[in-house]
């Protein structure tokens, strides 16, 4: 089975400027993504699907390929994922039957989570499989503010006890191994056949601003440091 890794990582981050190069613990953060697909010894292809020439040659730095740019039309804020992976793959003139879509902004990362979800969709052929995150509180139990006042978005929830609620679980952003065909004849990630390898809080952070950013490196230094 040919594999290929793709990591995303246009040059237009706007909340974070350059924020897929920018220095996590004192490497560019899209370092970490490369090296634990190179460690994983999972993928025939490492490859950084980019619009910045910056980007691409840190990314070639460290061991990624970058076989050519990312069109126009898939760099701009509106461009999907998919509409990235579909570009990647007809782009080569070799078939990868399966894939892994790394984002580049996720440090804490491991090898042994790579290996257990290629595991999974391969035994159990999935379409897809990607990491999620149980909601630290019920979202059942959440409030929306109309016309100034606090309301519960499900006022049927409100005298349910918080562990009596259904563990609702959240994408944790990281990365999504997938079946080429399927996101092909699906047009998306999480596909008819998908399934999840729950994390815990500790092992992912969604890095969106600055706090995140800090509390990602909080989390690093826990885990990986200590």
């Amino acid at each position: 089975m040919n594999k290929i890794a793709i990591i995303p990582a246009r040059g237009g981050s706007k909340r974070i400027p350059r924020k897929n190069i920018k220095e996590f613990l004192g490497k560019p953060i899209i370092s970490y993504a490369i090296q634990v697909a190179i460690e994983s010894k999972l993928f025939d292809k490492i490859m950084v699907s980019t619009d910045d020439e910056e980007i691409a040659e840190i990314s070639k730095q460290y061991g990624a390929d970058v076989p050519f740019f990312r069109s126009k039309e898939n760099s701009d804020d509106f461009s999907s994922t998919v509409d990235v992976i579909k570009e990647v793959l007809l782009k080569y003139d070799r078939k990868f039957e399966y894939g892994c879509c790394i984002y580049p902004c996720t440090p804490l990362l491991t090898v042994e989570k790579l290996k257990s979800s290629e595991k999974l969709i391969l035994e159990k052929d999935r379409d897809t499989v990607f990491p999620i995150v149980k909601y630290s509180y019920p979202p059942q139990r959440g409030f929306a503010i109309k016309d100034n006042k606090v309301v519960m978005i499900n006022p049927l929830t409100f005298s349910t006890r918080t562990q009596d609620l259904e563990s609702i679980y959240h994408d944790a952003g990281m990365f999504y191994w997938f079946k080429s065909e399927a996101v092909f004849e699906q047009n998306t990630l999480f596909c008819k056949n998908s399934e999840g390898i729950i994390l815990s809080e500790t092992e992912t952070q969604d890095i969106d601003n600055l706090t995140d950013w800090k509390l990602a490196e909080m989390k690093y230094k826990l885990l990986y440091t200590t």
